[in-house]
């Protein structure tokens, strides 16, 4: 007998997956990836990056889904996954930046584009990639409800309990990284 994946919860699909359903584990991922991706994409800041941390944190759920209560939201539960990665990430480009003494990467390319851009694609983009590189300057604990609020649409009390705070942190945090954003977006 099939089973219809699509309309099962993500408690059933949990389940299943630990009953070696690999079809399961496929479904979970899809449901989740995309939002997973944003998430990592607006704590680091770093498209590649993030897809190798979104792989990272579904095989670190996956790895841990004997531990997941099937009573609240897989979301919260895996997007609070992806924040360790992230953080662990920024750990480990922190200790290299450090020891190596190197300029990011991203510095080299700025350097190197000298062009003036005209058209409004590019300075949308542009716009977009100083946006997203103030959003990655922000303190870990403005960014994290920032990217959670605002990028990803979570509520507050999905916030909350995605980072293990109360709703009232929310929502001071997020206060506070708005107005930091908009007084660095400004100079």
């Amino acid at each position: 007998m099939s089973l219809d994946l699509a309309g099962c919860s993500d408690g059933e699909l949990a389940a299943l997956a630990l009953a070696k359903r690999q079809a399961a584990y496929s479904e979970l991922m899809r449901r989740h990836r995309e939002s997973v991706f944003r998430l990592l994409r607006g704590l680091v800041g770093d498209g590649d990056a993030a897809v190798d941390l979104t792989q990272q944190t579904f095989i670190a759920a996956f790895a841990a889904l004997a531990r997941y209560d099937a009573e609240r939201p897989f979301r919260a539960w895996i997007g609070r996954i992806a924040i360790n990665k992230a953080r662990d990430w920024s750990r480990r480009r922190a200790v290299r930046r450090f020891f190596t003494f190197a300029r990011p990467i991203e510095e080299a390319h700025a350097v190197a584009d000298t062009t003036a851009a005209s058209d409004v694609q590019i300075a949308d983009r542009r716009e977009l990639e100083r946006t997203m590189a103030a959003i990655a300057e922000l303190p870990a604990n403005l960014r994290q409800v920032l990217v959670l609020r605002a990028i990803e649409g979570m509520s507050q009390a999905e916030t909350a309990e995605t980072l293990g705070i109360g709703d009232k942190a929310v929502e001071t945090r997020l206060y506070r990284a708005r107005k930091k954003l908009e007084e660095m977006l400004r100079g």
